[in-house]
């Protein structure tokens, strides 16, 4: 027989298997070694009270055996002779895109300007090692996007798109913990990550698709108002040429696509993104104000998230992208620019926790004149100017411009600064003084809510470390809602976070598998 059943238990139960199964014994009258496994099916903390209860829900195997695997698997078609599409992009809408066009029987060869996710490392590394960014690969670029280095959280809202649990069920049938399936805020870990995304493209090649490394897509083959294909440039110089539909998931730091978008004027507009720091407190900090511990979060649980969120003088303030137990990295994707980012490994276990605190940032924010209202590009090029000021403050290098929090709060300089995740480095600066008025004093107040909400979050033991920019895109590419092909040209699917119609990797993916069925039932 199998049951499912939902019950609290203290997280010591939670993290012993053989205690868990006599608590759920005991509480639901099942006769003891009855029930041959239990496989979790929702997991979650309550943490409200002073006496923290794991929730969970379970599927009993009682006197039965489970299956092998508890996740779903997906069969792929060979797709060697098939219809050919072409997908600009291997992070995940472009890398799911493609899995859905193997199981439809089309073809996908996907174009991605920068590195395999494994010689991406190098790069990755050289940005604190030898203060080089490479703009072809880097934190946002290559493949894995810019999910891969960064996190691998697949927590999303956006379960009315389409169906997230498939996209976790093919992370585990590449080789992702089945944890991921029940846990409140899934989570692979940026140390496991590269392992699944290389499957995945195992999985691509061996059925018949095509990846392209170190080759940029530089323009669009057009017939009319059809799409037919891309133009592209190997790194080495070599010009190319992809035929078929395409499917646009180039992500939110394509600057050069926006910019030749805008002069081809195909149809794009200007999108409200957030901008602020990445905050960064002792994880241990977080772990006694979540857990209402002196103690921290002990041995059964794990580094403690937060999310506040608030309104300031009509704007949203609030924590974006919450790293527990993890890193400040560097995330430029060129020259003479400062971008912060935060990730965790799978273990969550350095003594920081950081998030990004953003406003949100609209164009009439922004804008000084009605040319400035209707310019799409408007809200990209306030991005590139505010990384740069960044850059000259960090001392033209990839140290950090950061202040004290308390400091920040109240208009000072801070004379030195905590220890910090961040590799290259920090530079105390006076972010009060040269960032935007309307962030910082909204950012500012925000703060000051947060420590009132949370006694000990307001605190000159964390750092806030400018700048966080790349929270979305700045642009979107119009799309019809029906078709999810561009307003005008038929054979364009703007797809993912970079095209205005997702956030975040698990948003991108489930926005990939429908760019994808739709240029099926388009293109038969």
């Amino acid at each position: 027989m199998i049951k499912e059943v939902q019950i609290k238990v203290l997280p010591v139960v939670a993290a012993n298997n053989q205690e868990l199964k006599k608590a759920v014994e005991n509480e639901f009258g099942i006769g003891s070694g009855s029930i041959n496994a239990l496989r979790i099916i929702k997991k979650s903390i309550d943490a409200r009270s002073h006496t923290i209860y794991v929730n969970l829900t379970l599927r009993l195997f009682i006197n039965e055996n489970p299956p092998e695997h508890e996740y779903i698997e997906t069969v792929f078609r060979n797709v060697e002779n098939g219809r050919q599409v072409v997908i600009v992009g291997a992070g995940p809408g472009g890398l799911f895109a493609a899995l859905k066009l193997l199981e439809l029987g089309q073809k996908p060869v996907i174009v991605e300007r920068g590195k395999d996710v494994h010689t991406r490392k190098t790069d990755i590394a050289a940005i604190s090692r030898t203060d080089t960014v490479n703009p072809e690969s880097n934190y946002c670029f290559g493949e894995g996007g810019a999910g891969a280095y960064s996190d691998g959280k697949l927590y999303t809202r956006s379960k009315k798109r389409g169906n997230t649990d498939s996209i976790l069920n093919l992370f585990c049938q590449h080789g992702a913990d089945a944890s991921i399936l029940f846990d409140s805020h899934p989570h692979i870990g940026t140390d496991k990550l590269p392992r699944v995304i290389e499957n995945i493209r195992k999985t691509i090649i061996e059925h018949g698709g095509e990846i392209h490394f170190e080759t940029k897509m530089t323009g669009l083959i057009l017939q009319k108002d059809t799409v037919e294909g891309i133009t592209a440039v190997t790194q080495s110089g070599l010009e190319l040429e992809f035929r078929g539909p395409v499917i646009l998931a180039t992500g939110h730091s394509a600057r050069d696509i926006y910019r030749y978008l805008f002069s081809s004027n195909i149809e794009i507009q200007a999108k409200d993104i957030a901008v602020g720091c990445r905050l960064e407190h002792p994880s241990h900090t977080i772990d006694c104000i979540q857990y209402h511990s002196g103690a921290g979060r002990g041995k059964y649980l794990p580094a403690a998230e937060y999310s506040f969120v608030t309104q300031v003088e009509n704007r949203g303030v609030y924590s974006f992208c919450m790293c527990p137990g993890g890193f400040v990295v560097p995330a430029a994707s060129g020259p003479e620019q400062i971008v912060v980012n935060g990730m965790s490994p799978s273990g969550r276990n350095s003594q920081w926790s950081n998030s990004g605190m953003v406003v949100e940032t609209h164009v009439e924010d922004v804008a000084k004149s009605d040319a400035d209202m209707n310019n799409p590009l408007l809200l990209m090029e306030f991005q590139c100017e505010l990384e740069k000021q960044c850059w000259i403050a960090g001392n033209m290098h990839q140290t950090a411009p950061a202040q004290r929090m308390t400091d920040f709060v109240n208009n000072r300089l801070s004379f030195d600064l905590a220890p910090s995740s961040y590799s290259p480095g920090l530079i105390s600066s006076p972010l009060h003084f040269w960032m935007p008025p309307f962030i910082t004093k909204r950012l500012q107040a925000g703060f000051r809510y947060f420590g009132s909400r949370a006694h000990g979050f307001l605190s000159n033991q964390a750092t806030v470390i400018a700048v966080e920019t790349r929270t979305s895109t700045p642009v979107r590419i119009l799309r019809d809602s029906e078709s999810l092909q561009h307003v005008r040209l038929k054979g364009l699917f703007p797809c993912g976070e970079g095209a205005g119609y997702a956030g975040g990797i698990v948003s991108a993916a489930v926005d990939g598998q429908r760019c994808a069925e739709s240029v099926s039932r388009t293109f038969i």
